[in-house]
């Protein structure tokens, strides 16, 4: 699956402000110099722009399945190189080469299981720093009386098959950080919750849950009522875990 530049630049600047600071500054500091580091399902470069904030001598690898996004990193920052493969059917071709750190950002709730056990596999002890993972939890306000179909038949969406197998959707930081536990790595969490204000990207979140919702099996009428109603809400937030792991 592939989001489209509109959709991520809308969304940027709310993850970026979603981040945990304490834990993206720890995965920094534990960072060699001059590091090299792998960024999972890229787009156009969010993570990196995020890192680079803290770090700005890391060789990166940005890895998309989108021809397109990844020429548009490569506009953005001409010093990246790039890496078109897709990761639901070829993460060892990603991870082949010799990195420092894998990162990625709203990627693993889309996910399997088997997925990231062969992540956990492939990593072979290298630092891994995962933000932005959705966890399930999502406030609007005021309420709206289809608002527990609607969130419901959400979730049940969150767990469908997107492209890598059935998805862990809002289980994906749990599964995956006992896996990485069990295979010897030291694991911290952190909360990074969009906290959303009126405006476009909520108004979009609101339309695309609601279509969810409808490819779930919610009636198009109740879907369009509580999208339309949520136009008018006064903000929302919407709950995220940031992930950062490493040996010793």
């Amino acid at each position: 699956m592939s989001f489209d530049t509109t959709w991520l630049d809308l969304r940027e600047p709310a993850d970026h402000a979603a981040r945990s600071n304490d834990l993206l500054n720890s995965f920094a500091q534990r960072l060699p110099t001059s590091p090299k580091i792998i960024d999972l399902g890229s787009g156009t470069g969010s993570t990196m722009r995020a890192v680079s904030t803290v770090r700005s001598d890391v060789d990166w690898l940005l890895t998309d399945n989108d021809p397109v996004l990844l020429a548009e990193a490569k506009r953005r920052a001409p010093e990246v190189s790039t890496l078109k493969v897709d990761l639901a059917g070829d993460l060892a071709k990603a991870l082949s080469g010799e990195v420092d750190a894998i990162t990625a950002s709203a990627l693993i709730d889309l996910v399997s299981a088997a997925w990231l056990d062969e992540l956990v596999r492939l990593a072979r002890g290298r630092m891994i720093y995962i933000a932005l993972s959705y966890d399930g939890h999502e406030d609007w306000s005021p309420s709206h009386p289809h608002d527990d179909e609607i969130l419901s038949a959400f979730q049940m969406h969150q767990r469908g098959d997107k492209g890598f197998g059935p998805s862990l959707g809002p289980d994906a930081v749990g599964y995956f950080a006992k896996a990485l536990k069990t295979a010897g790595y030291i694991v911290e969490t952190a909360p990074s919750p969009w906290v959303l204000q009126p405006g476009p990207l909520m108004n979009a979140l609101a339309s695309g849950v609601a279509g969810a919702a409808m490819e779930a099996g919610v009636e198009t009428k109740s879907a369009e009522e509580w999208a339309r109603a949520r136009q008018d809400s006064s903000g929302c937030s919407v709950g995220h875990i940031d992930l950062m792991a490493h040996i010793g």
